[in-house]
């Protein structure tokens, strides 16, 4: 019996397959492009690369609409079955995961310019430094998903936990920064949307490993994501100041 990766009697539906996983990878290098632009122009304060990465987002777009009208022909003509039937759908659920990976790298560059124009405040470091391990999980993600690495995915996936440490301590951090000057309001509101939408990058990128192990193995992984992610039960105290 064939196994996962064997080449086909006729050439035409590999070569097909490769590109479907061409234009996948297409997409992963935009959204890491996006993320990490995204990034940088956070921790500079550079509101044209911000803007670059906001108006870029259709890129991702295009692609995605290709990856959708590609594999729904190849459904349609190849009524593909088993192994084939995985790698086509899969990557259709792949290319909407970085299809909005990108719109959560999009929503962080908008925050830019009232960060900018907003007193400086030192959780904004915290911020990117979550969104650095954030984009290596979305580095190793889609490389993991390209080469069929299970592993990797793995590795990834357990990663998790991490990303949801990081959240949580910010989220911590912003609140208090919040409560100790008004002044900070501002800033640290638009940094919890930011963190907000760095957390739910590192759920998609779990989420493409998750897609690469099934793929692989036809399996899904039995054991529950592990999740550390203790915001929605964070309550911080209020100072009170002698007058």
């Amino acid at each position: 019996m064939a196994g996962y990766g064997d080449p086909h009697t006729v050439r035409s539906f590999d070569e097909e397959l490769t590109h479907l996983n061409e234009m996948i990878a297409r997409m992963g290098g935009l959204a890491e492009t996006q993320l990490a632009d995204a990034l940088q122009s956070i921790l500079d304060g550079d509101e044209a690369k911000a803007k670059r990465v906001v108006e870029d987002d259709h890129q991702i777009d295009v692609v995605h609409t290709d990856v959708e009208e590609f594999a729904i022909r190849m459904l349609a003509l190849r009524q593909p079955m088993a192994d084939d039937l995985r790698a086509i759908i899969q990557s259709l659920k792949a290319a909407a995961t970085l299809e909005r990976i990108g719109d959560n790298a999009a929503s962080c560059a908008k925050r830019v310019h009232v960060l900018h124009e907003s007193p400086a405040v030192p959780p904004l470091k915290s911020a990117v430094r979550m969104g650095w391990l954030v984009l290596d999980m979305l580095k190793q993600s889609v490389d993991a998903y390209l080469r069929r690495d299970v592993e990797r995915a793995i590795a990834v996936r357990n990663r998790d936990s991490e990303v949801d440490d990081f959240y949580s301590s910010l989220f911590r951090e912003l609140l208090t920064y919040m409560m100790e000057d008004t002044r900070n309001i501002t800033p640290c509101t638009h940094l919890l949307f930011i963190a907000k939408n760095l957390e739910r990058i590192g759920d998609q990128a779990t989420n493409l490993a998750e897609m690469t192990y099934y793929l692989v193995t036809g399996k899904t992984l039995k054991t529950d994501r592990p999740k550390n992610d203790t915001s929605s039960f964070t309550i911080v105290e209020p100072k009170h100041f002698d007058g």
